[in-house]
C-alpha cells in the first residue's frame, strides 16, 4: 500500500507534546492511521487513497487551540505498511505504577506488575499512549469490578475491556463501528486469554434491547458522546456509572449538561494535557 508521510512542526507558546496529542486526535478523524511524535513535532501517516488535502486544510484551520501556526512537509512512500512499521518501532511498553503494564507480544516480558495486558496494535490509539486511554485505565485500576457487567463503547484495541475482565468484570461487551478495530479487538482478546468478551461490530444499535450494565465506558469523541449519551443511559442499571473520555477540558460542561438531561449526575472528573474524563452516575 502507498502512503503519505506528513511531518508537522509548529510556532506556538503551547508545549509541543500537547499539540501533538490534539493534532493526532484531529487527524485520526480524517483517515490518518499512525503517528510518531517528539519534541520537534509530529509525523503522521495516511494511505494515499484516503489523503485529502482539503480536509487537512480544514482541520488545521479549525484547530481547537488558538495561537498555533502549522507548517508541514509531505513525502510519498511507495509500497510500505506504516501501521506495521509503527507497531514494530514506535510502540513502547506503557507502565502505570506497578499496577499495570501494556505491551506488545514482541516486547520482552517484564515481571512485577499486577496486570499485564498484551496489545498488538495497528495504529497509535487504544494502546494506552494517549491521555484519554490513560485517564480511564488509571480510574479502572482504582476500582473493583468483580461480578459487575461492563459495556465498552468505541473499544478500539479492547485494552479497556481486557483490563476490566482481568479485574473480574463479567459479562463484558465491547463495541466498535470500525471493522479494523473489531478484528483487532478479537485478536487482542485471544492474545490475553479472555475469550468470553463479547465483541460486536457497529454502534449503539448493537446494544441489545433490555441489556443493562453496571459500568459503561465510552472513550470516543465529543460529538458522538453528545449524540449517544441518551443511548448509554438506557443501557445502565440504576446506580450504574458511565465513564467518558475523548474530549477536551473545555467540553466538560457540554458533556455534563447532556448527561444531566438524561438522569446522570457527575461524581468524578480528571484531566491531563487538556484532555478530560468524567464519571457520571444514574
Amino acid at each position: 500500500m502507498d502512503y503519505f508521510k506528513l511531518s508537522f512542526c509548529y510556532v506556538s507558546d503551547i508545549p509541543v507534546t500537547v499539540i501533538n496529542d490534539i493534532l493526532s486526535a484531529e487527524l485520526g478523524e480524517i483517515g490518518f492511521e499512525s503517528f510518531e511524535g517528539d519534541d520537534d513535532g509530529l509525523c503522521a501517516y495516511i494511505s494515499s487513497s484516503l489523503y485529502d488535502k482539503d480536509c487537512l486544510a480544514r482541520k488545521l484551520n479549525e484547530f481547537p487551540l488558538d495561537g498555533v501556526e502549522f507548517s508541514y512537509n509531505e513525502d510519498f512512500i511507495e509500497g510500505q505498511d506504516w501501521n506495521e512499521e509503527w507497531e514494530k518501532n514506535y510502540f513502547k511498553p506503557i507502565c502505570i505504577d506497578k499496577q499495570c503494564i501494556i505491551r506488545a507480544s514482541f516486547h520482552a516480558d517484564e515481571p512485577g506488575y499486577k496486570h499485564t495486558v498484551l496489545i498488538d496494535p495497528k495504529m497509535a490509539f487504544g494502546t494506552g499512549n494517549h491521555e484519554t486511554t490513560r485517564l480511564i485505565i488509571t480510574e479502572l485500576l482504582k476500582n473493583e469490578f468483580e461480578g459487575k457487567s461492563l459495556l465498552d463503547m468505541g473499544c478500539g484495541t479492547a485494552v479497556l475491556s481486557i483490563l476490566a475482565r482481568m479485574k473480574g468484570a463479567n459479562p463484558v461487551v465491547a463495541i466498535d463501528i470500525d471493522e479494523w478495530a473489531y478484528e483487532n479487538a478479537k485478536e487482542n482478546i485471544q492474545l490475553n486469554n479472555v475469550p468470553d468478551i463479547d465483541v460486536r461490530l457497529g454502534g449503539v444499535e448493537k446494544i441489545s434491547e433490555g441489556e443493562a450494565f453496571d459500568i459503561v465506558l465510552a472513550n470516543i469523541n465529543r460529538n458522538i458522546l453528545l449524540n449517544d449519551i441518551k443511548h448509554y443511559a438506557k443501557a445502565m442499571s440504576v446506580g450504574a456509572t458511565l465513564w467518558m473520555s475523548g474530549f477536551y477540558t473545555e467540553d466538560i460542561k457540554a458533556v455534563e449538561a447532556e448527561s444531566n438531561k438524561n438522569g446522570l449526575t457527575l461524581v468524578n472528573k480528571s484531566e491531563a494535557n487538556n484532555w478530560a474524563m468524567i464519571v457520571v452516575r444514574k
